[in-house]
């Protein structure tokens, strides 16, 4: 790999320089036992740029953003942050970001480690195995269509407005990347909707469809109403491969997805957007979980839903999938020696530090040769 990819670390606040330090210890085996360079620059994002610039993105930042091939994220927010007014808190950065860059399409992995399934609330033989990929539409739905607001009507009552609005257009790109993803795994894809009952879902529905028979006839499609796909993640979740949806049921269904794995401290998260002229891809890549302040600074935190980011980014903005592959074959074989952070602790395991737990990772990669 040539050393001009850029990548930009943003370790934020809380949890997020700990574990983002795990990763620069396994970019560092990367770098010295294979030879695979990054060109990092590193800034801050969220409170710590509150603290620092005065505003939770600074331009400098943007600017670096914008000019690399991936942004890897660790965490942002705190209660030190909280009383500032909603407009600078530290997630307004993260937002920007998202904004900015126009990422549009969300991915969510949900994947039970068989080592890890007695940690879900569900039964093993529900879940163990489980691995389904969520892509949710990041840019429109609820969430930013107009009109918007609450307004008080003429009789005194008080009417709150949000318009759900997407265009073929929108839809098409974010099924697309599912169908292209589709085609590296299980080539199913499951388009999430209500177009028996919201007309906005109904062509969403319908341009799935056009696009499906345009030279990915290839991937077994299918479709469910929301309601449906709730019940079924809970019910049988292995039915699903890729799951295709909007804005608004993204966001449910992938948090939903996330509990099925036991920990939010597993799960990594990619936002991506359009290629440009030479297929160079914006993406941004994070931990599921939060900044889990209370435990900050202790070295208790689990670094592997960033480690696992980390391999999102080998394989979606770099190409690099035996890489990827074996940082998650790594992170499954340090479960199996039964090492565990104390999110994921169970009885009979061994309890570690977050620097114990990237050591281990780093002396799994170099046992994969």
């Amino acid at each position: 790999m040539a050393a001009n990819k850029k990548l930009l670390i943003l370790p934020g606040d809380g949890i997020g320089p700990e574990v983002m330090g795990e990763v620069r210890r396994i970019i560092g085996w990367f770098e010295k036992a294979r030879g695979l360079s990054f060109d990092i620059a590193e800034d801050l994002v969220g409170g710590a740029a509150i603290d620092a610039y005065g505003t939770p993105l600074a331009d400098k930042t943007l600017d670096l953003a914008m000019g690399a091939d991936a942004v890897l994220l660790g965490a942002v927010g705190g209660p030190k942050w909280e009383p500032l007014p909603f407009e600078i808190r530290p997630e307004r950065g993260l937002l920007k970001l998202r904004k900015e860059m126009q990422l549009y399409a969300n991915l969510r992995p949900a994947i039970v480690f068989d080592e890890l399934a007695d940690a879900s609330t569900l039964k093993r033989e529900v879940v163990a195995g489980l691995d389904i990929l969520i892509i949710r539409e990041l840019t429109g739905d609820l969430y930013f269509g107009t009109p918007r607001g609450v307004e008080t009507l003429p009789d005194g009552t008080r009417r709150g407005i949000n318009t759900m609005v997407y265009t073929s257009p929108e839809v098409r790109r974010v099924t697309k990347i599912a169908f292209d993803l589709a085609r590296k795994r299980g080539s199913k894809v499951c388009s999430v909707d209500k177009a028996n009952v919201v007309e906005t879902t109904e062509m969403w529905r319908e341009e799935v469809i056009k696009l499906h028979g345009e030279g990915y006839e290839d991937i077994q499609l299918s479709h469910m109403y929301v309601d449906n796909a709730a019940m079924q993640l809970v019910r049988n979740p292995k039915q699903f491969d890729v799951i295709v949806t909007g804005n608004i049921f993204g966001d449910i269904l992938s948090d939903e997805a996330a509990m099925l794995t036991g920990s939010l401290g597993m799960l990594p998260s990619a936002s991506l957007g359009d290629p440009d002229e030479t297929g160079r891809r914006r993406a941004l890549y994070e931990p599921v979980h939060g900044s889990a302040p209370d435990i900050a600074g202790q070295g208790i935190a689990n670094p592997l839903a960033t480690v696992l980011s980390f391999a999102m980014m080998l394989r979606y903005s770099f190409d690099l999938d035996e890489a990827a592959n074996q940082v998650e074959q790594s992170v499954r074989n340090v479960l199996a020696r039964g090492l565990r952070t104390g999110d994921i602790m169970q009885p009979g395991m061994t309890r570690v530090s977050t620097q114990a737990m990237g050591e281990a990772i780093v002396e799994e990669l170099a046992k994969l040769g």
